[in-house]
């Protein structure tokens, strides 16, 4: 049978006409062996400031997103699976949105043809959602017919939590100070690229976006934007510097927990589409988990897993069991976890050292595993140089030569 392995098993998979539930069971066993495969001891150890080891197994999985499709100029495309949408073409979506004035009012903008257009004259709209971190999506369009020039012609904006501004302008053949030009941060930096389409035609803005964050009246995080224009980077991780403005230069400073989105009315009939955003989620500075952390952050967590992977054993037996226990120490140390996981290594080598001779060689790969668990808890300190239990597990190895390959 040719063809790849995944490829292989659907074959075998139809052929045998077996059932969805069948598929799943399947696919279950399949991973499941794989996790076992790739179980402890393995990568290096937690550190410091790592909480997980690498390749760790007991590191979460990604949650599943299903992505949405690109757009076109004739239709817009759809949003992944988790999106929040604030405009998705439909004309009550225009209740997601008011005046951006005080008291809130319901805003001028209007719903054509599945488009959110901007009334000139009729102020900047917000939308009622607040959010802060976020990937951010929207398309617009400047009219087809041209009129003005440098900031005079389909100029809008597109401002994160209300604070910073992605400038919106045609900027198809029209020249403009460069800090100002489509998808600037306005007021601070000009983009790597001019990667517009045509008047007329439809552009893409996707937006990763990071509020500045603060600590005591200190700056920890200057906050930063990162800007695809049709597909082409145009704003590398730029940071804010206090979010910019209108010729005066802006300074460091905190943002509020979350804002809405604020769309410009600067006198131009710009159209928008297809507008949503995806939650990002907390960085590092502010007590998410990533790769690296503060070593107080890494220390709760581990003693976290440590604690989650001692309650696994607890509904595990034999070596399954023993092999939590011991791995659940390279997180965090406990003496009751300590005492059971050496408890039932000495107990595996008894009982080792009791099997037949006629027999022994049915637990090479029992004994193999368990010196690799022995060089792994002593390479990274959990257990000392001199463990007793790992010269008697080498001896047998040895002795067998099970250590050469065949």
């Amino acid at each position: 049978m040719k063809g790849s392995l995944p490829q292989m098993l659907l074959s075998l998979f139809f052929k045998s006409a077996m059932t969805s539930f069948t598929l799943h069971t399947f696919a279950l066993t399949f991973l499941t062996s794989a996790a076992l495969a790739e179980g402890g001891f393995y990568g290096d150890a937690p550190d410091a400031t790592h909480p997980w080891a690498i390749h760790d197994m007991n590191r979460p999985q990604p949650m599943r997103v299903e992505p949405g499709t690109f757009s076109s100029q004739e239709r817009p495309g759809n949003p992944p699976s988790d999106a929040i949408i604030l405009f998705g073409g439909k004309a009550e979506e225009i209740e997601k949105w008011q005046a951006d004035k005080k008291p809130a009012e319901p805003t001028q903008w209007e719903v054509k043809e599945g488009v959110l257009q901007c009334v000139p004259g009729s102020g900047y709209i917000r939308s009622k959602e607040e959010f802060a971190d976020c990937q951010l999506h929207l398309e617009w369009s400047a009219p087809s017919k041209v009129e003005g020039n440098s900031q005079g012609r389909g100029n809008s904006g597109v401002f994160l939590m209300g604070q910073v501004e992605v400038q919106v302008l045609d900027n198809y053949k029209n020249p403009t100070y460069a800090d100002g030009f489509a998808s600037s941060i306005y007021g601070i930096n000009p983009p790597l690229v001019n990667a517009l389409h045509a008047p007329g035609e439809w552009q893409t803005y996707d937006i990763v976006f990071r509020r500045p964050l603060f600590k005591d009246g200190q700056e920890i995080d200057p906050g930063y934007i990162t800007v695809f224009v049709n597909g082409v980077l145009t704003q590398d991780h730029t940071p804010l510097e206090g979010g910019g403005g209108h010729k005066s230069r802006s300074k460091s400073r905190a943002f509020p927990e979350k804002g809405p989105l604020k769309l410009q009315d600067h006198g131009n009939p710009v159209r928008y589409r297809n507008i949503w955003y995806r939650p990002l989620p907390k960085r590092a500075s502010e007590g998410g988990e990533y790769s690296r952390m503060s070593e107080a952050a890494v220390a709760a967590k581990r003693r976290e897993i440590a604690k989650d992977l001692r309650q696994d054993a607890a509904k595990l037996e034999g070596n399954a069991k023993m092999y939590r226990l011991l791995e659940s120490l390279c997180y965090a140390d406990d003496p009751a976890a300590r005492e059971s996981g050496l408890a039932a290594a000495r107990q595996f080598i008894d009982h080792l050292k009791d099997t037949p001779k006629e027999k022994l060689e049915s637990r090479k790969g029992d004994a193999l595993t368990f010196l690799k668990a022995m060089d792994y808890l002593i390479k990274f300190k959990v257990l000392p140089d001199d463990f007793a239990l790992k010269a008697t597990i080498a001896e047998v190895v040895k002795a067998n030569e099970w250590d050469k390959k065949k």
